[in-house]
């Protein structure tokens, strides 16, 4: 994409969702860092249905702590991983009391030097949390940028630096979450709904004839 198809892109991607967010359910910085932690190999809606208890019961880092792993593992016991990601919150939640007088700190750095915490979850917390424009590299924006041609790559974070490049100044503080959004929801994996895509025509996606074609014999069979 040039840099006049990328302007439009965002453009038009802002004016479906002016202010775009996660849907992440949390309160405070600290509990989007634990949403984020659990995050990992499931869906948001899995976690959200573990904090709206666990974040009732234990909404800071010592009430979470006093939970212990073992107790902290009956709320999340439904989301994959949850024992070991029991153990890391758990861990977090130490480290944040004894480095950080329990806040939420700000420099990557010390983000990635917490349990469970590495590049892509720092990035989601120091745009989400503290509106700094980072771009974190999930499955769906990874997808995206390499179908759509906005910004190729091999690795997530060869992906993450040419969208740094790639994505306007105006546009990159939102871009994270406009970009997965979109991947979730329109731009799919198995099936990406190029009929109804609102940046179709500047897509360099070489099977979008085949996905309408494919839509269109769905609607016919309805």
């Amino acid at each position: 994409m040039n840099p006049a198809q990328r302007a439009a892109l965002f453009e038009r991607l802002k004016a479906d969702n002016p202010a775009p967010t996660t849907e992440l359910i949390h309160a405070t910085p600290f509990q989007l860092l634990i949403a984020v932690i659990l995050s990992a190999q499931a869906t948001d809606k899995s976690v959200n249905l573990a904090t709206r208890r666990l974040f009732a019961d234990a909404p800071t880092p010592q009430a979470m702590l006093d939970l212990g792993e073992e107790k902290l593992s009956g709320y999340i016991r439904h989301i994959g991983l949850y024992r070991a990601k029991s153990k890391n919150v758990i861990g977090t939640c130490r480290l944040l009391l004894e480095r950080h007088g329990g806040e939420l700190p700000r420099e990557r750095e010390a983000l990635e030097a917490l349990p469970g915490v590495g590049r892509k979850t720092a990035n989601v917390v120091l745009n989400t949390a503290f509106g700094e424009p980072t771009i974190a590299v999930d499955t769906h924006i990874f997808r995206l940028a390499n179908r759509t041609g906005l910004a190729p790559g091999k690795t997530p974070l060869a992906v993450e630096l040419a969208l740094l490049q790639a994505v306007p100044p105006a546009y990159r503080k939102n871009a994270h979450h406009w970009l997965i959004l979109h991947g979730r929801y329109v731009c799919k994996a198995r099936k990406p709904e190029c009929p109804r895509c609102a940046i179709a025509d500047l897509c360099e996606y070489p099977d979008k004839g085949k996905a309408v074609r494919g839509q269109k014999t769905e609607d016919r069979g309805q």
